[in-house]
């Protein structure tokens, strides 16, 4: 036993893959899944997954997300204060010829096409084992001390008020760093529920599975294709959330035999097109404390899966139904950010 846990969350493989394993099930993509994925790429066709960034538009989706802001750098010397965009030298030096434009990008990692890092969602739980939960992260990671928050910065609250908050464990350059390469499989939802905003369970998994010949082995990167990401472009960055969030299917995070096939199947990772790979449930009572997004807390906190949202599936997906395949090459690393907990991501798929 590692000394950060005494005790593991019911249904989790913390120290399967080493007692200070900061990849997951991401560890189950090696060279031979590599080679598996290139198999797969028989015509050399590629496709990006990608949603532009500046997608779906404003923050009715997530009001504390917000689209990219681009800055021009600024020039210093005798242009001091002046932007560095279509910046002809020839300012500075009559003899150079030379033109420069230079940016800035204010990002939110995980506003549009994105990874989520094992450092986005931990949960409150006894890992000591002495009666008194603690904020822990997958593998017994802990809040405070290997993910950490940031310090308040003075003066008023604005969006730089909390600079540079650090997961120095489980930061999404442990997946940058592992490269992210290898075979993945869809599993077109929206060919049997179109915009229906339907909660996938294991019973109706297993017949999608069964009726479109998807065979999902251990290893394998998992995407779902909802249709979600055509009703988003199709919105050209003024989403209306109210159609957003009750269109198009997603896996139902409650269903524990769901949850149990996650596991027992091996998936390295799990991606859709949609917000969360699973619906949003809707409000309930409830007489104990659970998670608010269960898939989340089995795949990111417990098996350290990491989840793709919110990927543009749709022109792949029916691609390979036309041609009656479901598998492909993924290609899709994250920025190589230290001490992150998400990171945008421009994925590639090859068939």
């Amino acid at each position: 036993m590692t000394n950060r846990w005494k005790q593991r969350p019911p249904g989790s493989n913390w120290g399967l893959f080493g007692n200070d394993d900061q990849r997951g099930s991401m560890n189950l993509v090696g060279r031979p899944q590599v080679l598996k994925g290139l198999e797969e790429a028989k015509e050399g066709l590629t496709f990006s997954l990608s949603l532009p960034l500046d997608y779906p538009g404003g923050t009715a989706l997530h009001p504390r997300r917000h689209a990219p802001r681009r800055f021009a750098t600024l020039r210093g010397g005798k242009n001091e204060g002046e932007q560095c965009f279509c910046f002809a030298l020839s300012r500075e030096n009559p003899f150079y010829s030379d033109v420069y434009s230079d940016d800035v990008v204010v990002l939110h990692t995980q506003y549009s096409t994105q990874w989520d890092g094992l450092a986005h969602v931990g949960a409150e739980f006894d890992a000591d084992g002495d009666g008194v939960d603690e904020i822990v992260f997958y593998n017994g990671y802990r809040g405070g001390e290997h993910v950490k928050p940031a310090r308040r910065a003075e003066g008023a609250a604005r969006w730089d008020t909390y600079e540079d908050p650090t997961a120095s464990a489980l930061g999404i350059e442990q997946l940058a760093s592992h490269g992210v390469q290898g075979r993945a499989v869809m599993i077109d939802l929206n060919r049997h529920y179109g915009e229906e905003n339907h909660p996938v369970g294991y019973a109706d998994l297993m017949r999608i599975l069964q009726e479109d010949r998807v065979v999902i082995e251990r290893g394998d990167m998992v995407c779902l294709y909802t249709g979600l990401d055509d009703l988003i472009l199709g919105m050209n960055r003024k989403p209306v959330a109210e159609k957003l969030l009750h269109s198009c299917a997603g896996l139902n995070g409650g269903d524990q035999r769901l949850l149990q096939w996650i596991t027992d199947t091996g998936i390295a990772a799990l991606i859709s097109d949609n917000f969360a790979v699973e619906l949003m449930p809707k409000a309930m009572r409830q007489s104990a404390r659970h998670a608010m997004l269960p898939l989340h807390e089995h795949c990111l906190f417990k098996n350290g899966i990491h989840l793709g949202e919110l990927w543009r599936l749709g022109e792949l997906a029916r691609w390979l139904r036309k041609n009656e395949r479901s598998r492909f090459l993924l290609t899709a690393p994250p920025l190589n950010l230290p001490g992150a907990a998400g990171s945008p991501v421009t994925p590639i798929a090859t068939v």
